[in-house]
């Protein structure tokens, strides 16, 4: 078995959630490369040493560079702020490194679009990028699509999305980096409304083409930190600093196969951890899916007869389902981690094959796309175009 040798970037919330699917995904999947956690980046000597020892990495380095300067490594796992991203796929990209870039792609579409016409250039080459929106990989949400793409719901006709979380609610949580637009590049809209822009496009095979959007920032202040992490932080009582994102995005879509949607985005759901729930109607069902209940997904057929007809709970954990045959018997849930080791077992298995991963740099530009349409609608009030996500490359 061949070496896929890994050097990854950033070490926080999602370097432990990537961290977590590469140590795993060799030991729940039968693959032709062996994931090697090789070296670990982060700024800060004394943090990046602890992540490393506690997340499984062979080394550690205070210098991304360094990784893309190393023959011993094969590719680059991007789980820094957006303000990053672009500058270490790009020196990775023309390193001939293979590159995971965590969501939203980039803090702008200038940016995405300069990433997806590096990965295109870099393809020729047989290097591969894909950009990382995990709960395309969990199990129900993969079911979902193949019931779409089976024609089991008919024509679609709504979309029907919401990401709702409460993490900021408290005034007084400090200004930390997913806060600041010159970092995080916008707020609610592309930390968890990208996921659902994605997603939505994902198992409807259909994009948003336009876009109607209102956004909120509700509280404009806020005390500064000790330290700018993404979700967690001390005030350091040294005053306040502006709120410069979105607190809550909303908007009507169309999408290009004819059917409309609404989404809605926000870190201000009082009582919603994780609130990412979709539903799609169609002409002959619906489905549903909820992450608080991952292993589940409805589905109502209407062609039952009238008297059967209903809203029914698939248990998806069969083995015929989608990657649930690598783990438990049936009636076994599995969990939020899973959808990362699956996404690097698409991964270690597109390299491989040369194959080009999905989803790819242009699709994640795609997205960039939707997020930058729905932040004009919102400061002119009026219905936005969204321009589709085609890449000239040099």
């Amino acid at each position: 078995m061949g070496q896929l040798r890994v050097g990854m970037v950033g070490y926080a919330f999602m370097g432990a959630a990537h961290s977590q699917a590469w140590r795993t995904v060799n030991h729940a999947f039968d693959l032709p490369l062996s994931a090697q956690l090789s070296v670990v980046s982060g700024r800060s000597e004394a943090g990046v040493a602890e992540a490393a020892a506690k997340l499984g990495w062979a080394a550690h380095t205070t210098d991304w560079r360094s990784l893309i300067d190393r023959d011993d490594i094969d590719l680059i796992d991007i789980c820094t702020p957006g303000d990053t991203h672009a500058e270490i796929a790009l020196a990775a990209l023309a390193a001939g490194k293979h590159v995971l870039c965590e969501k939203p792609l980039a803090n702008s579409v200038a940016e995405a679009r300069e990433m997806a016409a590096a990965a295109e250039q870099a393809k020729i080459n047989g290097v591969r990028a894909m950009c990382g929106f995990n709960y395309r990989r969990v199990p129900a949400v993969a079911l979902m699509r193949k019931l779409i793409a089976d024609g089991r719901i008919g024509t679609i006709r709504h979309v029907r999305a919401v990401y709702l979380q409460d993490w900021i609610v408290d005034p007084q949580f400090p200004l930390v980096w997913r806060l600041q637009k010159d970092k995080a590049g916008s707020g609610a809209l592309g930390d968890i409304g990208a996921h659902i822009v994605d997603l939505t496009q994902f198992v409807t095979g259909q994009r948003i083409s336009s876009v109607s959007a209102l956004t909120e920032t509700f509280v404009k202040e806020r005390p500064l930190p000790v330290e700018s992490s993404g979700l967690a932080a001390a005030s350091n009582g040294s005053g306040t600093g502006r709120v410069t994102v979105d607190d809550a995005a909303l908007f009507l879509a169309r999408l290009d196969g004819g059917a409309v949607a609404t989404y809605e985005a926000t870190r201000f759901a009082t009582g919603r951890k994780n609130g990412l729930r979709v539903e799609i109607n169609g002409s002959l069902g619906s489905v549903a899916f909820d992450f608080e209940r991952m292993n589940e997904l409805e589905f109502y057929d209407a062609k039952l007869p009238s008297a059967e007809q209903g809203f029914s709970v698939i248990q998806v954990t069969e083995p015929e389902h989608p990657y649930m045959s690598a783990w438990w018997p049936p009636g076994h849930g599995i969990g939020y981690e899973h959808s990362f080791t699956h996404e690097m077992r698409d991964l270690i298995e597109a390299i491989a094959t040369e194959q080009n991963p999905t989803p790819s740099f242009t699709d994640a530009l795609g997205v960039q796309l939707v997020l930058d349409a729905v932040e004009r609608s919102a400061e002119s009030s009026s219905w936005i175009e969204v321009e589709p996500s085609t890449v000239a490359m040099a």
